[in-house]
């Protein structure tokens, strides 16, 4: 089981660059203007030779010239003292989040209810229909996060739905060695409902499994129900869970 969550973590970490990186004794000190814990984080990826009385403090030291917080992804991949010492640090758990796989065989398509248009780039305009789907509004957020879409090294396939010529819901698919990961599923509050985001899904993966991909993963914010309820009626099932402990600072 640790080797497929190895190997997830390495795709998720192929999939969403940061915008900034780091590499400190086995572990990458991820900075992106705190857009999202997962590319605002440190990430454990080798051997660590230094002592974590030396090495948690100068990543402290980092992400407060940074101005944003420490943070540490905590992964099934790390010993649980890590965890345990961060809590004794101050640092508090948050943004939980489950991982979901599923095999091509066990995938239940659906009919789409709409067209949904798919690209292979990912064009401005669909970040830009995120931003609006999302209420992104912070300036530094919306200059560097298209670099770091374009950055993304693996195959995409980009998935958007539109009313007249208004981006209502969004999806992006990343192909990386078997594996299609699914990103970015937003549907606007107005459009909520109709099963869009079952047809962005859908759709996304039919093409990456038509490209050759064989197996799926996605992540999905513990306590989403709805959100997990869709993803388990095509055919995807929980893995294991992920946090992150954060540290602020005054």
């Amino acid at each position: 089981m640790n080797i497929t969550i190895k190997t997830i973590e390495d795709l998720s970490l192929n999939a969403w660059p940061s915008h900034q990186i780091q590499v400190y004794d086995g572990w990458l000190l991820r900075f992106s203007y705190f857009y999202t814990h997962r590319t605002n984080s440190v990430e454990q990826i080798g051997a660590s030779l230094l002592p974590l009385s030396e090495k948690i403090p100068y990543c402290e030291e980092i992400y407060q010239k940074w101005g944003t917080p420490a943070i540490f992804k905590i992964s099934p991949l790390l010993d649980p003292s890590f965890d345990r010492l961060l809590e004794r640090r101050g640092y508090i758990a948050e943004h939980e989040t489950e991982v979901m796989t599923m095999d091509v065989s066990d995938f239940h398509d659906y009919e789409s209810p709409v067209d949904v248009s798919l690209r292979n780039t990912i064009p401005q305009s669909w970040i830009e229909g995120l931003f609006a789907l999302k209420g992104t509004t912070n300036i530094m957020h919306r200059q560097v996060v298209p670099s770091m879409y374009r950055a993304i090294p693996k195959d995409t396939i980009c998935a958007s739905i539109r009313d007249n010529d208004k981006i209502i819901a969004t999806g992006l698919g990343i192909l990386d060695r078997e594996y299609i990961g699914l990103y970015a599923i937003h549907v606007h509050p107005d459009y909520r409902r109709r099963h869009y985001a079952r047809a962005v899904c859908c759709s996304i993966l039919r093409e990456a499994f038509r490209q050759g991909a064989s197996r799926a993963y996605l992540q999905v914010v513990k306590g989403n129900a709805p959100a997990r309820r869709l993803y388990e009626s095509l055919g995807y099932r929980f893995l294991y869970e992920y946090w992150f402990r954060t540290r602020y600072f005054c």
